[in-house]
């Protein structure tokens, strides 16, 4: 039997001390039964957030006065 690996029947007494081991160690446990693998008990690892490329920017710029209002400047668009 790996290192690593425990029958079902102590994990069970042992379950929530294991789990936290598991989790601290950062190294999943296999679970046995009857000197078969079983199961696994693996440690959750934190997912990095993907890039976004909408809205990366967000906060980095300012608005400086009304961009609503009209202007004073008239556009010739349908040349």
């Amino acid at each position: 039997m790996p290192k690593n690996a425990i029958a079902v029947g102590e994990f069970k007494a042992k379950c929530l001390k294991l789990i936290t081991k598991v989790h601290d160690e950062g190294k999943p446990l296999l679970l046995t039964k009857r000197g078969k693998a079983y199961a696994e008990l693996i440690p959750i690892r934190e997912k990095k957030q993907p890039f976004n490329i909408v809205g990366c920017m967000e906060g980095s710029a300012e608005i400086l006065g009304d961009i609503i209002a009209p202007i004073d400047v008239e556009w010739d668009a349908e040349k």
